[in-house]
């Protein structure tokens, strides 16, 4: 059963009078607008009809209506435009504090081309400061841009008084109305806007069409060049299909705006009632009065945003908005307003439509308090929570991370560990002065102890197989040091308010087997309750003192070998979203179960020089590691390095974990990705779980290396690139 849709602000659905009024334009009226003939007739007339029935919902002239790709391309043609056509005159703009990011960005874009950008603070209801904003202006300032509604609080913006400011001082104004525009009044003359962005998408059209309100008289610097389409204000081909889609959208709009309005208020304010009732502790975010009817930005506190959001099976919401659904960091716009952190860091955003009946929000509201008064801290539930589990628990849905690399960022984790004291002991043969993940302390002269810790959240949904892959994980760093386990302990994070203890039990047993099978026994452990379930084993090995295989003995001429392809951080985002097939699902969560033991008895026939293993630093933040400590630089062949099925379309998609671009920023003063796609250099930034071991040996051992690991069944064992002389520990991709 597909759950409630509370997420209207991040999409509607294309209403039915809206799908009924396109289906001719797919079905049979092809023509180009632009042709003269009966074909190109008809569909100009559609164009033409639509452009009517969108001026007619926001009391405008046809002529000032232009159709874009979007509300993104509306706000940077009204701004770039606006901009670039004004620079005679000045270079300052104003925008608020809490502007969406296709507004932001579009002002950082000019303020790194000669603009000055003045972004004006808020109060604590997300309205802005209209002394601020006077006193903001200059004699050179050529635009403001403020929102009309916000997209996450839902504040509606005092618009009128604004322009009036911006008249007075011949200044453009410009909204984006992608929030606002079907909900509320939006009449471009009384707001006194002299251009409007509108997006498609928010109001019951498709995706991919929007519109740009331009005054008459408003001269823009044209953004895209070609025919002189769209009173040659846009070049391109018309999209009839998706133009009809808007103007029929924006005709039911102002069809039925009385009765949305109410409609949406109604839902809003009955979802806020029950969970008002629920938790009277919780803060609704923006005006109470100047907002959205149908927006609700509630704040939970002591309960994490995302986690709340993975845990609700029957509900679809955002935390903050949807652009940010795979951040954890507090939005923009709460932090504008000065939210708490306690509370903005548990906010979630509801937002109903047309389609929502009360009965939904009852049985939503039912959900979500279910699942607050599972998260809350036990002392701090004044109500205990019932538990009840469905009959598949999938165990990502309980945390809001994805393995280690997203949670401590690695160039602020290196910065705590350089203030601390260093270690003087002569028996530490590898502590904190390198970068090697495991601990050398010499017992005696033939004999030496080492010792390594991992612990993450799930990146796998069954816990069976989350144990066996942080087993995998952790005994992987004994193993890269050519170190011999002996023991394990577990150390376990666990929310028995929320899971079985059954669940903890098959971790465990995933854990043991995975233990088994590499010869040791685990001997104990030590567990906390944590709101999200957490897993792994510190492993105690033996070596010999002189065969200790560091991340930094690696010397010019030697080349790098990976035995595990690239991608795990990737694909387990993508399982945790419900994108990927079950047979790629079980294939990934098989390598990261693999363990590094076979490889790791192979290196030890070979004159290995260094080796560390690939995890959440991704390949590029481990092989800086073991550049930098050896002193020399390296070269990665692009395309010799393996990925996993899949991970580079997902890519391209946008399906990339937090702990990537950590990474990839972790690297950028070591690494030259030269003209490598941005794509690219993030997936050899992926942030990896139990990946495979990177090896540096000699270039005539190398292919003998290679063809045992694949006589081993170490198949997928490439050389991805070699050290090119001592330096400073540069990486170029080649």
């Amino acid at each position: 059963m597909e759950p409630i849709y509370l997420d209207y602000n991040a999409t509607t659905p294309i209403a039915k009078e809206v799908a009924d009024a396109m289906r001719p334009y797919l079905d049979e009226f092809f023509g180009n607008p632009s042709s003269v003939h009966s074909y190109g007739v008809k569909t100009k007339l559609a164009v033409e009809k639509a452009r009517r029935q969108l001026a007619a919902l926001i009391g405008c002239e046809p002529a000032e209506i232009v159709f874009t790709s979007g509300g993104t391309e509306s706000n940077n043609y009204a701004i770039k435009g606006i901009a670039f056509a004004n620079k005679h005159r000045g270079n300052h703009i104003i925008t608020s504090a809490i502007e969406h990011p296709a507004v932001f960005e579009v002002c950082r874009y000019l303020e790194k081309n000669g603009f000055e950008i003045s972004s004006i603070p808020v109060d604590e209801d997300g309205i802005i400061s209209l002394e601020e904003l006077k006193t903001a202006i200059r004699p050179e300032t050529i635009l403001i841009s403020v929102m009309h509604a916000n997209n996450e609080v839902g504040t509606i913006q005092p618009l009128k008084e604004i322009s009036e400011l911006a008249r007075r001082h011949s200044i453009i104004f410009h909204s984006d109305a992608a929030q606002s525009l079907g909900k509320i009044p939006v009449n471009v003359n009384e707001l006194g806007v002299d251009l409007l962005s509108i997006a498609g998408h928010k109001l019951y059209a498709p995706k991919g069409i929007g519109a740009l309100y331009i005054r008459s008289g408003i001269q823009l610097e044209k953004l895209i060049h070609g025919a002189d389409h769209e009173q040659n204000l846009r070049a391109g081909t018309e999209n009839v299909l998706e133009i009809v889609g808007l103007g029929a959208a924006a005709q039911l709009a102002a069809n039925q705006l009385a009765e949305n309005f109410e409609h949406y208020r109604k839902t809003r304010d009955y979802l806020e009632t029950l969970l008002s009732g629920a938790f009277p502790e919780i803060k609704i975010n923006g005006h109470r009065e100047q907002r959205l009817p149908n927006t609700s930005s509630v704040s939970f506190p002591k309960v994490e945003a995302n986690t709340l959001i993975d845990r609700l099976e029957g509900v679809a919401a955002s935390a903050g908005a949807a652009c940010h659904a795979e951040s954890v960091d507090v939005s923009a716009v709460l932090e504008a307003m000065h939210v708490p952190i306690d509370f903005a860091m548990g906010t979630i955003r509801f937002s109903t439509g047309r389609g929502t009946t009360l009965q939904d929000v009852k049985k939503a509201a039912g959900e979500i308090i279910a699942t607050v008064k599972q998260l809350l801290p036990k002392d701090d539930s004044n109500i205990q929570a019932e538990k009840s589990f469905s009959s598949e628990i999938k165990l990502t849905h309980y945390t809001h991370g994805l393995g280690c690399a997203c949670k401590i960022q690695p160039q602020n984790l290196e910065k705590v560990l350089k203030n601390l004291a260093p270690v003087v002991d002569k028996n530490v043969l590898v502590g904190t002065e390198t970068a090697d993940d495991a601990a050398v302390y010499l017992l005696r002269d033939d004999l030496a102890v080492v010792q390594t810790l991992d612990f993450f959240t799930p990146i796998v949904d069954d816990p069976y197989q989350f144990g066996a892959v942080a087993a995998a994980n952790a005994l992987s760093d004994i193993y890269a040091m050519g170190a011999h386990p002996i023991f394990a302990l577990n150390i376990v994070g666990f929310p028995e308010d929320s899971l079985p203890m059954e669940v903890l039990e098959l971790i465990l047993k995933g854990a043991q087997d995975k233990a088994a099978e590499a010869g040791i026994p685990v001997l104990g452990g030590h567990t906390v309750e944590d709101p999200e379930p957490k897993f792994g084993m510190v492993i105690t090995g033996t070596i010999h003192p002189d065969k200790i295989i560091r991340n930094s003995g690696a010397l010019p001429g030697d080349k790098l070998i990976l035995t595990k392809p690239l991608g795990t951080g990737i694909l387990s985002t993508a399982i945790k979203r419900g994108m990927v097939e079950d047979d790629l699902r079980d294939s990934v969560t098989a390598q990261m179960a693999q363990l590094n033991k076979t490889a790791a008895i192979l290196m030890q026939k070979y004159s290995v020089h260094a080796c560390t293993d690939v995890t959440g630093f991704g390949l590029m933040g481990h092989l800086k590691e073991m550049t930098a400590g050896s002193a020399c630089n390296a070269t990665v062949f692009y395309e010799k390095v393996p990925f996993l099925p899949e991970v580079k379309n997902l890519a391209v998609a946008g399906v990339i974990p937090g702990g990537s671009y950590n990474n990839h920023e972790f690297v950028a003063d070591f690494v030259e990705f030269g003209k490598l796609p941005r794509t690219d250099q993030l997936l050899l930034c992926d942030a990896q779980t139990s990946g495979g071991l990177l090896i540096a040996l000699p270039a005539e051992e190398a292919g003998q290396f290679l063809s045992d690991l694949g006589s081993a069944g170490i198949r997928a064992a490439c050389m991805i690139g070699e050290f090119t002389g001592k330096g400073k520990g540069i990486i170029h991709i080649s």
